[in-house]
């Protein structure tokens, strides 16, 4: 799975962008504020979701103008080559069509896998529970592209539900139908979850790797019942005195211990952490490229900046090994030095609020 040409018009400081790439490594460098991660946002939007920033369609076009904007690539999938394009007019939400046809989101993650690291992800194992279900979740989606579908069917009745619980509504006939859909969508995304650690945590041990290794685990609150249907109306006294849902897959959460140390993630140092999510990503991209025969795009936002050289050489070693497109971003170019001919390089500027991008 790769990339091959990406077109930006009106995205972000990308006014007008056009390159083309072959299955290599791609690296960006240049100045901070000149575009780079935009970049590589606009990839990650070839996934479902809303990308690696989380962005809404209204916060991605150019300022001042809100013109709209558009993303164009041309992909090489498991199932031969796709043009992909991503829309949005001003104040209108996100379109997708795929080979000229209007298709959803969920349609983008059969075509393309696609994991990333970014610097807001440092804080992961310190932070609160929710960034660590979303990571949870963008793991288990890699497996099965209609997980996010699942997870959107829970938030969706969930927040009905707890509108209902708010409003102090107590008649059972309300309920049902939303407390069976919570079930069966909450269902799949814990199993899926629960596969997707599995099969990453398979991948670390089967493979060699220069990062240390993380056990993983699905965590769920103390005294959590089993969640089902019946669960949740035998709970609805208690989470209506709360005003919202006490059980369910929205209240799990990640751990993961430094493996050879015996210490949790959160009490590493931010070296440490770091690495260990350098080494999750890694498993996943080999975990994924087991499952569906090819290896997932990789999105490395100043990943390189935080590695020693002998780290960054055994980085750039292990993409090379998997096989993966991987587009890195950095502020100097000898930060990429070591992958030699291995990779094509790009030199991003911004002038006047524009960026720009060069072969380099």
């Amino acid at each position: 799975m790769h990339v091959s040409s990406l077109s930006l018009s009106h995205f972000r400081s990308h006014l007008r962008t056009e390159i083309a790439v072959d299955a290599r490594p791609v690296a960006i460098y240049g100045p901070n504020g000149a575009g780079k991660t935009n970049l590589i946002e606009a990839i990650s939007l070839l996934s479902p979701g809303r990308g690696l920033r989380r962005a809404a369609a209204d916060e991605l076009g150019r300022r001042p103008q809100s013109l709209g904007w558009r993303i164009g690539a041309a992909i090489e999938g498991r199932e031969g080559a796709h043009e992909i394009d991503i829309r949005a007019e001003a104040g209108q939400p996100r379109t997708v069509r795929i080979n000229g046809k209007a298709q959803s989101q969920a349609a983008l993650g059969a075509l393309l896998r696609v994991l990333w690291l970014v610097p807001s992800m440092d804080r992961l194992w310190i932070e609160g529970a929710e960034g660590r279900r979303r990571f949870l979740d963008r793991m288990a989606l890699g497996f099965d592209p209609e997980h996010g579908e699942a997870a959107l069917g829970y938030e969706k009745a969930m927040r009905e539900r707890n509108r209902l619980l708010r409003d102090g509504i107590r008649d059972p006939a309300w309920y049902g139908a939303l407390e069976r859909q919570m079930a069966a969508s909450g269902a799949r995304m814990i199993a899926g979850r629960a596969q997707a650690v599995e099969r990453v945590v398979d991948a670390q041990d089967a493979s060699a790797t220069a990062f240390p290794v993380s056990d993983l685990a699905i965590v769920d609150p103390p005294d959590m019942p089993t969640f089902d249907a019946k669960a949740l109306a035998d709970g609805r006294g208690r989470d209506m005195a709360a005003g919202r849902t006490l059980i369910g897959p929205h209240r799990a959460d990640l751990s993961a211990t430094y493996r050879e140390k015996g210490v949790a993630a959160a009490l590493c140092s931010t070296g440490e952490q770091k690495a260990l999510l350098i080494s999750l990503i890694l498993a996943n991209a080999r975990a994924l490229a087991a499952e569906v025969g090819a290896p997932p795009i990789l999105l490395l936002d100043e990943v390189a900046a935080h590695l020693d050289a002998d780290r960054r050489a055994a980085l750039y070693d292990e993409i090379e090994l998997l096989g993966s497109q991987a587009w890195m971003t950095g502020t100097g170019a000898e930060l990429f030095d070591d992958l030699g001919q291995r990779a094509q390089r790009f030199a991003v500027t911004e002038t006047a609020g524009e960026s720009r991008v060069a072969t380099v």
